[in-house]
């Protein structure tokens, strides 16, 4: 039986995790702290480790593990932008769950969307309150609207259907076009240009990074909507703070934030946040901020203990890593 460090563990993590632990021959030693430099320690006596999103596997990192005498870092996660590859390479070999339940994601923007612009946690508050008036509460249709879909990798594709249930006009960005998807493609200005609403659904790579900043943003149409369930660096914070402040961003759905690292996943509702564009933004009446949940669905989370323990045992086996990161 193999024992593996698992980092940045929460309580909905070890119910699947320990759901089928014993079947793939599993000991999990479950870790509160995040993945880092000066935690790996923590993983001594272990075979492997298995990883978050917010973990930091930088070269440090990798290295300190090597030292360990471990080989293997599984992320429970999509993406790997945390992940020095550079530093991996020849060293320690990084699998991932490059899929899990891309209806968990989708949902969860259209979730974000239609609260947005029905003003739906405005009601809710003030009916808590046992306030029932409807000033400052009108929204307006999807139907007939156009939204620009950055990315259309499986997750882009179940909310491009999920938008044309509404009746959206659809149009999308991606610098590789899946040329059997019924949607229209167009460059990224072009989305600005003519889109009421955004939502971006692509990994975080060098080239888009701060894609929605300063440049882009005077581009777009006054009141634009904009979702963000990818990663939080594709939007300079700053920047849409700002473009919020001035009317030009009509709202924004975040369920990412460039900066997290610090606070997702954690409990500082009793503290002081020394974070003032995060304070700003969910200051605004027009945002809308969720801690990084949109993946969290019974779904989702059965998914990616299964994939992650598979990957874990596959390297064990000496089997190929499907799912590995090169």
């Amino acid at each position: 039986m193999k024992k593996i460090a698992f980092f940045d563990a929460k309580p909905y993590d070890k119910i699947y995790f320990e759901k089928h632990k014993e079947f793939y021959s599993m000991d999990i030693k479950y870790i509160e702290y995040k993945l880092n430099s000066d935690t790996a320690y923590l993983a001594k006596g272990c075979d492997g480790v298995c990883a978050f999103v917010n973990d930091d596997i930088d070269e440090d990192t990798i290295h300190a593990l090597k030292n360990l005498n471990i080989n293997i870092v599984a992320l429970r996660c999509a993406g790997f932008n945390n992940v020095d590859l550079k530093a991996a390479k020849d060293n320690v070999r990084i699998v991932r769950v490059p899929r899990y339940s891309p209806y968990a994601i989708a949902e969860h923007t259209m979730a974000l969307l239609l609260t947005l612009v029905r003003k739906i946690h405005r009601s809710y508050n003030r009916t808590r309150d046992y306030n029932f008036s409807l000033y400052r509460l009108i929204g307006f249709d999807l139907k007939g609207k156009t939204i620009g879909i950055v990315g259309t990798g499986q997750i882009g594709k179940v909310f491009i259907n999920i938008c044309k249930g509404f009746g959206m006009n659809i149009i999308a960005y991606d610098p590789y076009p899946d040329k059997s998807l019924d949607v229209t493609y167009a460059d990224f200005d072009t989305i600005c240009k003519e889109c009421d609403i955004i939502s971006l659904h692509c990994p975080l790579t060098k080239e888009n990074f701060h894609l929605i900043d300063k440049r882009n943003l005077p581009k777009m149409k006054d009141g634009v909507i904009i979702l963000n369930t990818s990663r939080g660096a594709l939007i300079d914070g700053e920047d849409l703070l700002n473009a919020l402040r001035e009317r030009k961003v009509g709202g924004a759905g975040l369920d990412v934030y460039e900066e997290e690292t610090d606070f997702f996943y954690e409990d500082y509702s009793y503290k002081i946040i020394n974070d003032q564009v995060l304070s700003g933004l969910i200051s605004m009446p027009n945002v809308i901020i969720t801690s990084h949940q949109a993946f969290l669905t019974h779904e989702a989370l059965e998914s990616i203990a299964l994939t992650t323990l598979s990957n874990l045992k596959d390297f064990f086996d000496g089997k190929e890593l499907i799912n590995e990161v090169k």
